[in-house]
């Protein structure tokens, strides 16, 4: 890409945030060119036209000007709608802004980012249809590992390959352990056969075939603690959208 080129492109609005007296800086994941930062001028002012096409949880078809190294520019907005229902329930918007603060910390800004577009699609699609946020969250968050250099084996034991016996997952050997080597690592997590099964599963499934899910509570309170471990653990990043999804969290005990 030449260093500007003007472009009609598809975006998810990650986040904004006011620049200057009346102007504004949005971020949005785009389908053609990864994440950009974009300038709108006067988005302050009263009255400002394209404020609607701005909103969070918006997505859609805009027409702008695209910098390689720079801040890209918006002129309109050729077709958008908005994530209704997440942006009416506190509950929703704190997984997907999470969720999307992820994908921000994991890609660099102006880097195509392969199909992570279309699984941000998918995933704030299937929260604002009804689908669990918790369970739709750990998808993002499982396959989003690869990405952050952590890439835990889930196909079976580490040590023999095998996936015939009780699986548990091991910090320490960066994946399943079965129980024939459970004894090589006493720090394990000792994690139940459903939230083994639900890792190995949410690893691999494609979120755009996602029709129906349904996990019970005490799997989705263990999927939450290993996750959890292993960001805190391996990953080590420490998001303010984390701390108050789990706030959130606590309210609803």
């Amino acid at each position: 890409m030449n260093s500007q080129t003007y472009m009609n492109f598809h975006g998810i609005l990650l986040y904004r945030k006011n620049f200057k007296e009346r102007d504004m800086l949005v971020k949005f994941i785009t389908a053609e060119v990864g994440k950009k930062m974009f300038f709108i001028r006067g988005a302050r002012k009263r009255g400002f036209k394209m404020m609607p096409d701005i909103l969070p949880f918006t997505y859609g078809t805009y027409s702008g000007k695209i910098s390689k190294n720079n801040l890209s520019y918006i002129y309109s907005a050729l077709d958008d709608d908005h994530y209704e229902k997440i942006s009416n329930d506190i509950y929703l918007n704190a997984y997907a802004t999470y969720i999307m603060s992820l994908i921000d910390v994991a890609f660099p800004d102006s880097m195509p980012i392969l199909g992570w577009f279309n699984k941000l699609f998918e995933a704030l699609k299937l929260i604002n249809n009804g689908s669990d946020a918790a369970i739709i969250t750990n998808i993002i968050e499982i396959q989003l590992l690869i990405v952050f250099g952590v890439q835990p084996d889930l196909h079976g034991c580490v040590f023999c390959h095998r996936d015939d016996l009780p699986l548990d997952y091991s910090e320490t050997y960066g994946g399943l352990v079965c129980a024939n080597h459970f004894h090589l690592d006493l720090h394990r997590l000792h994690l139940n056969a459903r939230t083994v099964f639900y890792l190995r599963k949410f690893s691999i499934v494609d979120i755009s075939k996602i029709s129906k899910i349904k996990v019970n509570q005490n799997t989705k309170d263990e999927l939450r603690r290993v996750l959890d471990k292993i960001y805190k653990d391996s990953v080590g990043i420490n998001l303010k959208s984390k701390h108050f999804l789990d706030q959130i969290n606590n309210l609803k005990l």
